[in-house]
């Protein structure tokens, strides 16, 4: 997969994902990343990219011909590889649908994928009119530019890319998988400050820790984020039918055995 990021700060974005996961991706060819840096593009000799905006207001605004000739120049290149594509362009923006795993996900299936990263005030809306095909938003609040939010989305899309992660299992199970949030997850030593890993980890019943890590999740989740949990709940009413069955059975052989207990005393 192919990042192509539209930027004022080119050196922000390589330096903030040739590190960890991500960086060695890179470095290995899974994925590759490109930091076009939009102020190659201006016709303006002091390299001004931005302006005042018509009718008035605080700030500064980026100007469309920069934004657009840089987009063109990475137009021009995924063409000469792939042929005339269509491509989606991401502008970062706090006015765009928020982002999240599934999309993550999806966008994760295109080759090339272009992000546009705005400053100052904000980007002429013409040239977003142009080439934009998609805004998304990391939160609601404002950055000082799209820079974070557009390094937020590789690691988030490059994560799922087959062969980023050394165990693909691991980013298909992590948080938001199938809308819970992930288990607690504990390591070496058993015993820590007092603390004692949960003894179903212990016991080598995959199985049994299976269900107990998404009882865990469903704990978790209908806690911290009950929107999620609602949604899973309203997709996956057959598991708690067949956990209604299973806590039945249990109660009923644990009822026997009390019983076979009772008796043994009175003999």
């Amino acid at each position: 997969m192919n990042f192509h990021v539209l930027t004022l700060f080119p050196d922000m974005i390589i330096q903030g994902l040739y590190t960890s996961v991500v960086g060695r991706a890179l470095k290995a060819g899974t994925i590759h990343l490109e930091a076009v840096n939009i102020r190659d593009y201006t016709l303006d000799k002091h390299k001004k990219v931005d302006d005042y905006p018509y009718g008035g207001g605080a700030g500064m605004l980026m100007q469309a011909q920069p934004v657009y000739d840089a987009f063109r120049a990475v137009r021009k290149s995924v063409y000469e590889r792939r042929g005339e594509v269509p491509l989606r362009v991401v502008y970062l923006t706090p006015c765009g649908k928020t982002f999240h795993q599934d999309m993550a996900r999806e966008l994760a299936r295109e080759e090339d994928l272009v992000l546009l990263c705005g400053h100052y005030e904000g980007i002429d809306e013409r040239v977003l009119e142009e080439i934009v095909t998609d805004e998304v938003s990391i939160g609601d609040y404002v950055l000082t530019g799209g820079e974070l939010p557009a390094m937020v989305l590789v690691d988030a899309v490059s994560r799922m890319v087959p062969g980023v992660l050394g165990n693909q299992v691991s980013g298909e199970s992590e948080s938001f998988c199938k809308n819970l949030l992930e288990y607690p997850q504990y390591s070496r030593p058993e015993v820590w400050r007092d603390k004692r890993v949960p003894e179903i980890l212990l016991s080598g019943d995959h199985a049994r820790i299976e269900q107990w890590r998404l009882e865990q999740s469903l704990e978790r989740t209908s806690l911290r984020r009950p929107e999620l949990y609602e949604s899973w709940v309203s997709e996956n009413q057959e598991y708690f039918r067949k956990k209604a069955k299973r806590e039945e059975r249990m109660r009923k052989k644990e009822e026997k055995a009390r019983k076979a207990a009772q008796n043994a005393c009175i003999l």
